[in-house]
């Protein structure tokens, strides 16, 4: 087993650099890849090495790499070049599915629960064992992120020597669901067919922001890379640095680090993607010419790849009560949404996108934007910061039916 994270790192980048070497040379690839997205084997074959045992992350520091470098680095570089006027050109079907995607895990919290606990209603459990108080944490971080789950378990009290249980069932679900999605993207065209949507509005948009990309485009030098990384890497310092003070400042409006506001997380997201749009508006957008948006994607797969190790397949075995009210949980969210898109006549991309604002956040919501195209990946950064937003409040009212429900 393989422990060492600069050892796993080189296992991930060697994987992300043999699936795009049997992507350029075509032929037989382009139909496995047709059928099988890129992306979707990129998240998928490090899941599967941790799941046998090949790779060990249990204590590895990758993901806190990933999520504290990459990330920032690629909002800054993926929303340099955006297009604000076409994002608001998009219309109100985005914000619809977004917050259809909300009720639905608001709404499938206790539903999911009570149907579990008609069948075995051992898993409702008593005082802070209570089932109810568990998964109040579970909602928060479906609905806004980490900082809103850390939030539910200090505010409901759930047992944390069973909380391991919980976060077995938001990293195995969750991913799973974003397999689903990933899929999907490879076939939009045809899920939209089905959904009767016009993605016109969604095209129009990526081939805007595609066709300024090779407007710009001129052979970069080495000085124009160091200006590149050189601005990248110093709003990340500066979203860090910031984020930091704000999170400590709220921290001590609030008293505790668990709300949304003192999370340093959420200040990094949200500095780094305003550095990237108000810089849209500048000079600075001509750094697309160089590859901004290029190096950005890198940034991504990279992501998407230490996003993967984060799932053990295996661990569906744990908790297997627990786990069902995740599946039924997830499902039902899942299910309202196509109906919801179906009746507004949505694309899928906003199902998925919405979908993963919500479950994902800003680490997953600009991966599966982009598994479209890389240029939208700017929606689902913009759709994640409002998840955070609504996090608390919509995991406050789950926790309170999910109560009603147990009867507690």
């Amino acid at each position: 087993m393989i422990s060492s994270d600069i050892v796993i790192f080189g296992i991930l980048a060697a994987i992300l650099g043999l699936l795009f070497f049997l992507r350029q040379r075509g032929g037989v690839w382009d139909r496995v890849f047709t059928f099988v997205p890129i992306i979707l084997l990129c998240y998928l074959l490090p899941s599967l090495l941790v799941s046998f045992g090949v790779i060990d992350t249990s204590e590895s520091n990758l993901w806190g790499v990933a999520k504290d470098y990459f990330l920032p680095a690629a909002l800054v570089l993926l929303t340099l070049s955006i297009d604000m006027k076409g994002i608001i050109g998009l219309g109100p079907k985005a914000l619809i599915m977004f917050f259809t995607a909300t009720i639905g895990i608001v709404l499938g919290a206790p539903l999911a629960l009570w149907i579990v606990a008609s069948i075995d209603p051992s898993i409702l459990g008593e005082g802070e064992n209570a089932a109810w108080r568990g998964f109040a944490t579970l909602a928060g971080s479906w609905i806004g992120g980490g900082a809103n789950q850390t939030a539910m378990l200090e505010v409901y009290g759930y047992n944390p020597e069973r909380y391991a249980a919980m976060v077995a069932v938001d990293i195995v679900v969750a991913n799973i669901w974003m397999v689903f999605l990933l899929y999907g993207a490879g076939m939009s065209d045809k899920i939209d067919r089905w959904l009767g949507a016009d993605s016109s509005a969604i095209d129009r948009l990526r081939d805007k922001m595609a066709d300024y990309s090779a407007q710009v485009e001129r052979t970069p030098s080495s000085n124009d890379l160091i200006m590149l990384m050189g601005f990248t890497f110093a709003a990340v310092g500066l979203s860090h640095l910031f984020g930091g003070l704000l999170a400590s400042f709220f921290e001590g409006v609030f008293g505790t680090s668990d709300a949304v506001l003192a999370s340093g997380f959420f200040w990094v997201v949200v500095i780094s993607t305003t550095i990237g749009l108000a810089a849209s508006f500048t000079r600075a957008r001509s750094l697309e010419g160089i590859g901004a948006s290029k190096f950005g994607t890198v940034f991504i797969f990279l992501l998407v790849a230490v996003i993967g190790t984060k799932m053990d397949i295996f661990q569906l075995g744990d908790a297997p009560l627990f786990m069902a009210v995740g599946l039924i949980w997830m499902t039902f969210h899942s299910v309202l949404m196509l109906v919801v898109a179906k009746i507004i006549k949505a694309p899928f991309f906003f199902v998925a996108v919405g979908s993963k604002a919500n479950v994902g956040g800003a680490a997953s919501a600009p991966v599966v934007a982009g598994a479209f195209h890389p240029a939208l990946a700017p929606v689902g950064v913009l759709l994640a910061v409002l998840g955070y937003a609504v996090g608390t409040y919509g995991a406050i009212l789950a926790a309170t039916m999910m109560r009603a429900v147990s009867g507690g």
